[in-house]
């Protein structure tokens, strides 16, 4: 995406920032050098969103989510362990609240996949207005 949006994004550049852009290019001692870290960082960008997707068709999209707020919690918390950043009572508290609810999940997705086959995993979703009734039997027609 990143080069893609490097090539859409050079036109309306040069039309509001032109003088500036045209400096840029005039005045840099190692042109090279600034288009190789540019083209980089396109693909560094390519990378880190194909590893998303992978990520995401690996698990689930909830489990990615988690996940990224597992990496915000934990960087939080080595911020202020290794830096001794200051952070207040709430942060310590959400960063708390986010690492139990991550483990909790984690767990519960151990032990949905020690399940033997066949098992349902999950809730399935109701399909229609007659699912929505509570059943005792398993017969539906006794309930309407």
């Amino acid at each position: 995406m990143a080069p893609l949006a490097t090539m859409i994004l050079a036109g309306p550049a040069l039309l509001l920032e032109g003088s500036g852009v045209m400096e840029w290019f005039n005045t840099c001692p190692s042109l090279g050098s600034s288009l190789i870290i540019i083209f980089s960082s396109g693909v560094l960008a390519f990378c880190l969103n194909f590893s998303i997707f992978y990520v995401i068709h690996s698990t689930t999209a909830v489990t990615f989510n988690v996940a990224g707020n597992l990496k915000v919690a934990v960087a939080v918390t080595c911020s202020w362990l290794i830096f001794r950043n200051p952070i207040s009572i709430m942060n310590a508290v959400g960063c708390a609240v986010t690492l139990v609810g991550c483990t909790f999940y984690g767990y519960v997705r151990h032990m949905l996949a020690q399940q033997p086959p066949g098992t349902p995993r999950t809730p399935r979703t109701p399909h229609s207005r007659m699912e929505l009734l509570p059943l005792v039997n398993d017969k539906l027609e006794d309930k309407v």
